[in-house]
Order: structure tokens, then sequence, then C-alpha cells
């Protein structure tokens, strides 16, 4: 059997018609296929990739961290270097009150370990989350996933939950002295970028304040110059309990974390002792990565033109097709009338050389997501193939 045929007999599946593209190489933003094809890359790995594929600061640092050495101990128990300095120069890039670092493996177990920190340090059990929201799969962030088409087939779930509606003033009356957290993407990504009002952000920060509610906001995909600023919550001028961190954190390499007060972080260190424990959270060669390329982010001047360059893309998209386009920085939806007007879009892109997809809650928008440091000729060069693959269609 040839690699594709392998891949679908013997690699778990999540969908009966995955795209099964070979890919054996990756750089910048481009990927070549196993037959020489390039790609020019509106993904990032859903956004994971955000200074391109195999920076080569990144790599230095990986082959550098290998020769020091790999796992350890679990994690918490040894002084590694990678981990300090990486959590030192997040600390010294967020609000003086985000100071203390627990790193997990991905996106989805940041979400549960900061759902498990709310309730111990507040003593609380309520969670609110918002409809249309996405924060994992596994069986907590499921919990808070904002639709019931996802979570139906998995319950029982998670008690004391409640979702409420995005970006609507109302529904803060919900937040009360016995809810423990209140977790909100700085924007709704997967139901077709929502970004919320800034008055409305900040009356969520305020009705936590007021009853000692911790606020969870949910940078995984938002974060590292996504949306134009370094952290995207900096754009509503708040400040959250907890931030969540993953996808761009590894630098492409698998890494999440979600960061506190140390004053907060503290509870799970005691009653019950190891309250939160990972064996590979932390990773050094992770860590050594995520740090290599958030650097990289700050030293080559890759987060200023990111505006610039979502406003090229929205000056190329024009189409009578194109329903309407939502934006955040480098984070742009694309709305069709149709899943199917999109999947057909999206097919004929990938032929022609552009690779894109469509998000989780809004079927009928073509997700573009590219790595920051994109070219104006490569952005000019996938809008090409977009329009074309309208006019195709």
């Amino acid at each position: 059997m040839n690699q594709r045929q392998l891949f679908l007999q013997h690699v778990a599946q999540t969908s009966p018609a995955p795209l099964a593209l070979e890919i054996v190489k990756a750089e910048g933003s481009i990927l070549w296929d196993a037959e020489g094809k390039q790609l020019i890359d509106l993904i990032a790995g859903i956004s994971v990739c955000n200074i391109g594929h195999r920076h080569t600061k990144v790599v230095e640092a990986i082959k550098h961290q290998t020769d020091q050495y790999l796992h350890l101990l679990v994690y918490g128990e040894l002084v590694e270097t990678p981990e300090v300095q990486y959590a030192l120069y997040l600390a010294q890039h967020l609000p003086a009150s985000l100071n203390s670092v627990y790193f997990t493996n991905s996106g989805a177990e940041a979400v549960e370990g900061a759902m498990k920190l709310a309730k111990r340090y507040t003593n609380r059990t309520q969670i609110i989350a918002f409809k249309n929201s996405y924060h994992g799969s596994t069986q907590g962030a499921l919990s808070i996933m904002g639709d019931e088409y996802w979570r139906n087939a998995y319950r029982p779930l998670l008690p004391d939950v409640l979702h409420l509606d995005y970006n609507v003033f109302d529904d803060l009356t919900f937040i009360t002295e016995d809810t423990a957290c209140v977790i909100a993407e700085t924007a709704q990504a997967e139901a077709g970028v929502i970004v919320p009002d800034k008055k409305w952000m900040q009356a969520l920060r305020k009705k936590c304040t007021e009853t000692g509610t911790l606020l969870i906001l949910d940078e995984i995909q938002t974060g590292f110059g996504r949306t134009g600023s370094l952290w995207g919550f900096e754009q509503f001028e708040i400040v959250p309990d907890i931030v969540l961190l993953g996808k761009a954190l590894g630098g492409g390499m698998p890494l999440g974390a979600f960061i506190a007060d140390k004053n907060i972080m503290w509870s799970l260190a005691s009653n019950p002792v190891l309250g939160h424990i990972t064996t590979f959270g932390g990773h050094p060669v992770c860590c050594a990565a995520g740090l290599a390329a958030m650097k990289v982010l700050a030293e080559e001047n890759i987060i200023p033109p990111v505006k610039a360059k979502e406003q090229l893309f929205l000056s190329l998209l024009k189409h009578p097709k194109i329903k309407s386009i939502k934006s955040a920085g480098l984070l742009i939806a694309v709305e069709f009338d149709s899943y199917e007007t999109n999947k057909q879009i999206i097919d004929t892109c990938i032929a022609n050389g552009v690779l894109t997809d469509w998000f989780l809650f809004a079927a009928n928008c073509l997700r573009i997501a590219p790595p920051l440091n994109i070219s104006n000729e490569e952005i000019e060069k996938a809008c090409a193939v977009i329009i074309s693959a309208i006019e195709a269609g």
C-alpha cells in the first residue's frame, strides 16, 4: 500500500473525508506535496505556524536542546532551563498579574487546568462560557464548547455549566457570586471570526471583578500577534485573571499554558498536593522552540504589518458571491451562501495551489489564517486563486 492508503488504514480518522494531502516539506508559507506541487498555506496549522514553517532560529533551538537533554522528570520537580527561560519571557511580555506559567501539552489541556484552578481558588462550581465558543475536545473543554451538536454525543458532561450569548450585555447579569469563572475567546474564531464590542469586553471584566469571578481569556488561537497585537485582549484594554495559550506557543511543537498570578496558581500546590500534574507539559524541546519563536516575533517586526496584510486580503477578495468578510488581523472568514459552495471553492483552491479550510461553527466560511510573515506577493497569488475558484463555481 502507498502512504495515503496506510494513512487511511492505520491512522485514526476524525471525519469520513480527510484532505489526505501528503506533504513532504514545508518552508515559510509554502508546502510541498509528494509530487513536488507547491501550495500557499493559508491555514498555518490552524494558527500554529505564526512565524512560518521551520524558521531557522526555531530549528536551531530544537537542535541545541536535543544536544542537552530531552525528557527528565514529571513536570515541576526539576529546574529545566528552557521551561524557566520561556516562563520568564512570557511574564515579561504580559501584564504584571500574569506572572506564573503552568505549561501543558496543548491548548485543550490548558483549558482543563484553568477550569480546575478556578474551582479550586474560588471554591465555587459554576462555569460560564459562551455559545459558539470553542475551547478544545477533551471532556471538560467539550462541556464548555458552545454548540450542542458537538456536545450531545458525549453526555453526561460536566454539571453546572452555563452558556451565554456572546457580545450581549444583558446576559452578563447571569454572572454571580456562585460563578467560579467565565471563559471567553477574545475573538470567536470557529464561529466565523466574531469580534466583540470593546465596551462589552470591559463590562465583562467589570462584572467578574464585582462578583469575585475569575475571568479566563482564551488566546489559544488569537495570541502571538494573530489579531494584530501580541495578545488579543490588549485591544480591549482589559487584563484577565487567567490567560490560555497554545497553538503558536510552541513554535510548531506541541505546547500549551495557562497563566495567572502566583497567588492564584499556588492553590494547586496543596490540599491536595499535586493538584494538577502532567508528565510532558513544559517539555524542554517544546519550550526551547517556543521561546525561539516568540523572540522571532518580537525581534523581526512580524506583528506590526499584520493589519496592513489584513487590509490587503480584504481589498483583493471582492466578488458578488462573497456574502461578507469578517476579520481580526490575519484571522479572516470569507462567507458564502452555503457549506456546499464553500467546500467546492476550498477543493478548487487546493487543486490550484492554495491550502485553506472551513470553520467549525461556520462551515459556509472559508478560513484564512496564514503565517503572519506571509509576503504580499504570496497574498496576491493566493487571493487570485481564491477569486478564480469562486468564478469556477
